[in-house]
This record gives structure tokens, sequence and C-alpha cells, in this order.
């Protein structure tokens, strides 16, 4: 982790323009959480700067097992977080269908297997007119989402019981491509608090899955 992010991250800013603000587009590596990233990056820029403490944070999260950009702000910048997580995203990735996990990605191991459903572009269509606009969304339980205090995802690895409620998302465009006989390719722009785990699981749902 640590030969990844280097101080080459920040080299291009003076560190005037560190200390009155800046935001930072990070390429997240495969396997980091995005606190992982803004702790790499706020140790960076303490060790640059010679200071204890200095603000980062994220504006927006991605899954550990994703990877792209990841808008930081750092100094008083961090300001301004708010303001760029209201901002669309866009994701793009490949879908498989016909088996589940808890997570909903490939964290944990599958838990069920169903008959492949058929991909042709009728039901493609059909998923695209259900799935773009604005949805009720229920977040995985595998997620950051504090419950009580405490992280959903803490929960549900120790096995507990419990359900998200559902939240308004928005999905302002959606691009579905064959990809092989069980997948998809994938291709958005959505709104803020969008999970595209949660949008795998309901597409396959959706196919009868």
């Amino acid at each position: 982790m640590a030969n990844t992010l280097t101080a080459k991250s920040t080299a291009f800013l003076s560190e005037e323009e560190l200390r009155s603000g800046a935001v930072l587009a990070i390429k997240k590596p495969l396997g980091w959480t995005s606190f992982d990233v803004v702790n790499k990056i706020r140790w960076v820029i303490r060790k640059r700067l010679g200071v204890k403490k200095f603000k980062v944070g994220h504006a927006g999260t991605l899954d550990p097992l994703a990877t792209g950009v990841l808008v930081l702000c750092v100094g008083k910048a961090t300001k301004t977080i708010e303001s760029w997580m209201a901002t669309s995203k866009a994701y793009s990735g490949i879908i498989r269908f016909g088996v589940t996990t808890p997570s909903f990605d490939l964290e944990t191991a599958i838990d069920n297997t169903y008959a492949i459903p058929e991909l042709t572009q009728e039901n493609i269509s059909q998923l695209i007119r259900e799935f773009t606009g604005e949805l009720q969304q229920r977040p995985p339980r595998h997620s950051a989402i504090q419950i009580d205090g405490r992280r959903a995802y803490k929960q549900a690895r120790k096995g507990e019981i419990f359900e998200l409620a559902p939240r308004p998302v928005e999905i302002q465009d959606l691009v579905l491509t064959p990809h092989d006989v069980d997948c998809l390719a994938f291709s958005l722009t959505c709104s803020k608090g969008t999970y595209i785990r949660s949008l795998a699981r309901e597409l396959g749902t959706g196919l009868g899955n």
C-alpha cells in the first residue's frame, strides 16, 4: 500500500496551495478503502509540511474492490466536500448473472446459484427502462452506513440479521450491452448515494434471477 500513493500525488502543488486548500483526483487502487487513501494522503502532506494535523476528506466513497477516481479535498477545501458529493458520478463495469453473494460483490463467497437469464435485446431494453430515473434503492448490508453508531458491514460480518431502509437515488443514464452468455457490460451516471452493487442485484431480480 505504501508504495502506490507517494509524495508524487501532491508534488504538483506548492506548500502554499496545500495550506490554502486544494481538490485532488486520486486513482484509487484495487483493495484500498476510501479511508485508506485519505490516511495515506494525509500522512504524505503532514510529512511534507512538517505538521502534526492536516484536514483531508473524501467526497464520496468507492468500495474496496472498485478502482477509479476518488475526489479528495485537503486543507480549507474540505469545506467544499458537500458540494462535490452532490455532483453526478459515472461508473462502468461488468455484471455477472446467475450467482449471488452476501456482499453483492466478490468480497464474500457465492451463496446461491440460479439459472442464467436470457440476455436478449428485448430484456435488456426493458431493464434500461425500468432502472433509469428516480428509484428507491436498498443499500447492501455490507456497507459503511452506520446503524446506532456501528458500521453496517461490521454487523453483517458477524452474521447479524438486519435490513437497511431503501433510499432515493437517481440513475440518470444507463447503458447495458451483452458481454458474455451470463454477463452484461454497463456504463451509467447516477446521483450520490447510489450503490452499483445494489443496482446489479436489482437488475438480476428484474430478469427473474
